[in-house]
């Protein structure tokens, strides 16, 4: 294989399919049984890869395997594992350890491993390359050695792999200079860390970027509420200003598993060196009590129709973490639920990417109907701004509707309100 790729989710299958149009032999290797049956049958997991193009890739000669064996005679292994948080809050590594380990027994002299799972800085040279170098071999000198961080944007109809520049940072300049051509075989321009470590401080720098300004337009939205300003228009306001302003808007809370998440690995390794890191802490708070203080909202307006949250008929529409794509993972729309559900609200949800949904292991009712659903409910609570539900619907047949995420706002309505 030109490059084997290991995890097949919604890093790695995107990477294969780019490889596969560029025309190089490319291999897959997945511990989930489930996924790698589905791709050898011509089904897609992940939203930015269809069904089609999975057959195209099948075609292209792409081979999704459990068996590690996949890995001999590689030029290019890429690691794109999950690194969730521990118990503890820091990052858990288990899945990079396995995936090193599984490469250790198949490295070949010249190979090239890079690692795209998101983590802090220092694990490619301070838990990876002790793992691969158990095979004997001396990574920068007998084989290449890089980390180079994903930035995927699901559902992003304008940026994917091959027009987003795409980082690398090698263990020695010779290692940045094998990644930097293999990635310029499909990705239009290639940027060169100094090192691994920086390339891995890049991404959480952009993440983190991301985290501390939606906590900022978060915290205002509480207090513009009670102070009477519409931050909404406030911040369409400041969006004209040609340059030193970028336009953040609030939400529910924070989903993905970038947002929510990356910006810990940065805080665990601060942590490490004896003291906090103050901004993306109070980021995290501020970010995870906006679920909480949706709720809060949303008892308030039932108040002021003289109606209590407990037994109130509420309707959450999507639960997904961003609009028009079917990816869960850290959505915010589970813990509002599980404060509704708690205070005793009566819940259904709408979701045309999701047709069933959790909370703590209980199934949330499905709204049939959209139009019947909302004109049922006491409350309809907007968590995600899906193109399928149109403003005017919603304004025109919701009894009471709170939209978290402005989605309606180019149809302003008596009984809507906005975050």
């Amino acid at each position: 294989m030109d490059v084997v790729v290991i995890g097949l989710g919604y890093v790695g299958l995107p990477l294969v399919r780019e490889a596969c149009r560029a025309g190089l032999e490319v291999g897959g290797l997945d511990r989930d049984a489930r996924v790698v049956t589905g791709l050898r049958a011509g089904r897609s997991h992940v939203d930015d890869v269809s069904a089609a193009e999975v057959g195209e890739m099948l075609g292209q000669g792409f081979e999704p395997s459990l068996d590690e064996n996949v890995l001999d005679g590689a030029q290019t292994v890429v690691i794109c594992v999950p690194t969730p948080l521990s118990a503890e809050g820091g990052p858990d590594l288990t899945a990079v350890r396995g995936a090193a380990e599984t490469v250790a027994r198949h490295l070949e002299p010249g190979m090239l491993v890079v690692l795209e799972s998101t983590t802090y800085p220092g694990t490619t040279d301070e838990v990876v390359r002790p793992i691969l170098e158990t095979s004997g071999l001396v990574a920068g000198e007998q084989f290449h050695l890089a980390f180079s961080p994903e930035r995927i944007d699901p559902g992003n109809p304008v940026y994917g792999i091959r027009n987003t520049p795409k980082i690398v940072g090698g263990f020695t300049p010779a290692c940045a200079v094998a990644a930097a051509s293999f990635y310029g075989k499909f990705v239009e321009r290639v940027v060169q860390a100094r090192g691994t470590r920086e390339a891995e401080m890049a991404k959480l720098l952009e993440n983190t970027y991301r985290h501390v300004n939606i906590a900022l337009v978060n915290e205002m939205a509480v207090f513009c509420d009670e102070l009477g300003i519409d931050l909404w228009d406030a911040i369409d306001c400041a969006a004209t200003k040609p340059f030193g302003f970028q336009a953040f808007r609030p939400g529910p809370g924070v989903g993905g598993h970038c947002i929510p998440i990356d910006p810990n690995y940065l805080s665990y390794k601060v942590r490490s060196l004896g003291y906090p890191f103050r901004f993306v802490e109070l980021a995290q708070e501020i970010n995870d009590r906006m679920p909480r203080y949706v709720v809060e909202r949303a008892q308030q307006l039932l108040n002021r129709e003289g109606r209590a949250l407990k037994g109130a008929k509420v309707l959450l529409l999507g639960v997904t973490y961003k609009a028009d794509i079917a990816d869960q993972r850290e959505s915010p729309a589970r813990p509002v639920a599980r404060r509704l559900i708690r205070l005793g609200a009566d819940l259904t949800y709408h979701d045309p990417h999701v047709a069933s949904w959790q909370v703590d292991g209980t199934d949330v009712p499905g709204a049939g109907s959209l139009s019947a659903a909302l004109e049922a409910a006491d409350l309809t609570i907007v968590l995600t701004g899906h193109k399928t539900y149109d403003p005017a619907t919603l304004n025109r047949h919701a009894r009471l509707l709170f939209d978290a995420v402005g989605h309606t706002r180019a149809a302003p309505n008596d009984t809507t309100e906005l975050l």
